[in-house]
């Protein structure tokens, strides 16, 4: 980040090549498709071409482009509840396809973290999918380190509930039932 600042030309492939898949990660576990995630992702990294001088050397990288990918990933969250306010509605909606079952009892992690709460899966999702440390997610976050160790473990709690043994078409229907 520091190369970037001062003008090196491959100090941005560098960034990008190295952050892009953890961060597409984290978009995907937000929002629900491929592309939405993708838009985030992009938007992303214009907005930190145009913050990068509000980057501190010395200053740990990953906290501060997750904290801008957050606020990316809630502006895109209004721009688009704005957009749906001034769409019709339809009077019949498509049928979304049924996801193809495999083998495994256990649903897709992207499938149980859709289950939690927004807060919960986002600090969920920068701990165990961005390879972030609890200090790391408080301050991208803008939290404290006890808030992120309780949304944590809050979603643990839930996710264990939600895997402990039953009957295999059982869990599926309950996570489709959570709000």
């Amino acid at each position: 980040m520091e190369r970037y600042q001062q003008a090196d030309p491959e100090a941005p492939t560098a960034l990008v090549v190295a952050l892009s898949p953890p961060l597409l990660r984290f978009f995907r576990s937000q929002v629900a498709s491929r592309e939405h995630a993708d838009d985030l992702l992009q938007e992303t990294w214009l907005r930190i071409h145009r913050v990068r001088h509000t980057y501190r050397p010395g200053e740990p990288v990953l906290p501060w482009v997750y904290a801008i990918a957050r606020r990316v990933r809630i502006d895109g969250y209004r721009r688009t509840l704005r957009i749906t306010m001034h769409e019709t509605a339809m009077d019949v909606m498509p049928e979304r396809s049924a996801p193809v079952e495999s083998g495994n009892s256990v649903p897709a992690f992207d499938t149980l973290v859709a289950a939690l709460p927004e807060g919960q899966r986002e600090v969920l999702t920068m701990l165990k999918v961005g390879g972030l440390s609890l200090d790391e997610v408080a301050r991208a976050t803008s939290s404290t380190v006890g808030a992120v160790k309780q949304k944590a473990h809050r979603a643990y709690e839930k996710l264990r509930k939600l895997l402990e043994i039953r009957p295999k078409g059982e869990l599926r229907e309950e996570i489709n039932e959570l709000p």
